[in-house]
This record gives C-alpha cells, sequence and structure tokens, in this order.
C-alpha cells in the first residue's frame, strides 16, 4: 500500500475527518504500508496538502473530499471571504481553537477542563467533552471562584488540582469579559491568555490599559497569543509527541 493511500485509510476510519495528531498517531497502525523516512510526519503533511482527495478546513485539520457535504452538514466548514463573519463558521472556528488548545494541555499531560456548556460541541471527529480530560472543574479553592473559572474556555490544571493556566478564545466577542474573570482570579499562580486572531492586538492592548485592569497589566499578567502561533505550537507539540525518544 501506498502511504498516501494509508493517509486515506486512516481518515476514512475516523469519519472522513483528522487532525495532524491524529494521523501521526493512527495512520502506522495500517500494517501494509511501509514509511521508510526518517521524517514520516513530512510525508504526513505533504500528503494532506498536495492530494486532491483531500482538503484543508483549518491548518492542522484535514477532510476527505468525498465526505466534504456530510462534514458541513455538522457544520465543520472551510472559511472563506463569503462565510467568515456568518454564525455558524464564528462558532466552528471557536470550537476548534478550544479544542487545539486542550489537545496541547493533554500532551503536556494536564489534566484540562472546558466548560460544560460546550462539551457537546464538535472538535474534528470528536466532541470538547470526549477530548477534556476532566468531565468536572476541581473544588480548588473558595466556591464562587470555582463557579466563575468553570466558564473559562480551557484551564490547564497542575497534578495538585490547582490551575496552570487560563485561556480564552476571543474570536469575534470584546475582551472585556474575559479580562473581568482573569481580574477576578488574579491571585492565583496561573498563567493568563487571551486567545484572538492577531489583528485584535492592539484591541487587546487598549482594553488592558483600562483602570480597573491594572492589576492585570503588572509583571505581564495576561498574554496575548493569536491564531496563527497556537496553530504552530499545535503542530510543533504533535510532531514531537510523534517522536519515539525525546532528547
Amino acid at each position: 500500500m501506498k502511504q498516501y493511500e494509508a493517509v486515506i485509510m486512516t481518515m476514512e476510519r475516523l469519519g472522513g475527518i483528522a487532525t495532524l495528531g491524529q494521523l501521526y498517531q493512527e495512520v502506522f497502525n495500517i500494517e501494509d504500508c511501509v514509511w521508510n523516512t526518517r521524517t514520516p510526519s513530512a510525508s504526513i503533511r505533504r500528503i494532506v496538502q498536495t492530494n486532491n482527495k483531500i482538503y484543508k478546513i483549518k491548518p492542522g485539520l484535514y477532510a476527505l473530499e468525498s465526505y466534504r457535504r456530510r462534514l458541513e452538514a455538522r457544520g465543520i466548514i472551510t472559511e472563506t471571504s463569503e462565510n467568515r463573519n456568518s454564525e455558524e463558521v464564528r462558532l466552528f472556528n471557536h470550537t476548534y481553537y478550544q479544542g487545539l488548545l486542550i489537545t496541547i494541555g493533554n500532551l503536556r499531560n494536564y489534566k484540562t477542563f472546558a466548560p460544560n456548556q460546550d462539551k457537546n460541541k464538535r472538535f474534528a471527529n470528536h466532541t470538547i467533552g470526549d477530548i477534556r480530560n476532566l468531565q468536572s472543574i476541581p473544588n480548588y479553592t473558595y466556591d464562587n471562584l470555582v463557579r466563575r473559572s468553570s466558564t473559562i474556555d480551557v484551564i490547564w490544571f497542575n497534578e495538585r488540582n490547582m490551575p496552570s493556566s487560563f485561556f480564552e478564545v476571543e474570536y469575534s466577542t470584546d475582551f472585556q469579559n474575559s479580562l473581568i474573570k482573569f481580574s477576578d482570579l488574579q491571585d492565583f499562580n496561573a498563567r493568563m491568555y487571551i486567545v484572538a486572531d492577531k489583528k485584535r492586538y492592539n484591541e487587546f492592548q487598549s482594553k488592558l490599559q483600562f483602570n480597573s485592569f491594572s492589576g492585570l497589566r503588572q509583571n505581564g499578567r495576561v498574554l496575548f497569543l493569536s491564531f496563527e502561533e497556537l496553530e504552530k505550537q499545535y503542530q510543533q507539540e504533535v510532531e514531537r509527541a510523534s517522536f519515539g525518544t525525546i532528547l
């Protein structure tokens, strides 16, 4: 079996859609295909980027052309200049970046949580509830603060069930609500990130100058992470996880 055929068969087994991380993990289970290369992950990336039976939905997320209509019926849509402002695309993109953050956290051995109201939203061939590894938020502090943080898009918890990182994904909504949440949680020794389009960086900086967020400005408590940077870090993380030995 040729390598591109193994990739296509793997995607069919996964429901016609796969992240690069899933392909790196699953494609080698096909015993009829031999990968005589030192960089099989690079070969997989080349196949998904050049094979005409495969199309890109988002960076790091690919699907089979033969499944396009079925996937679009489920709200998994490739963004175009015509549809980028539609509610359907905004919802899909928001969930996609949530899924990337959860996946990276899982690969780094964090306990990952996303809000229960998001658990049925789809990330590739799974739901957010499938990929988060905590089904309820740990009772790590006072009840009112636990309830407050339970609405944050993604949280990474350490082995002591204390928050290590808070992430708010802002695809089209205002930064202010997220910064208010972070302000309420600023006494915890946790990193805080606003994840958004790089074009919105100046807007982020402007909102951070409000007097009510002075505590967040100190020591750079809240950082800005662009979608592009997140996608790159996701690809690096899943490729690193595919290595047999890490130096």
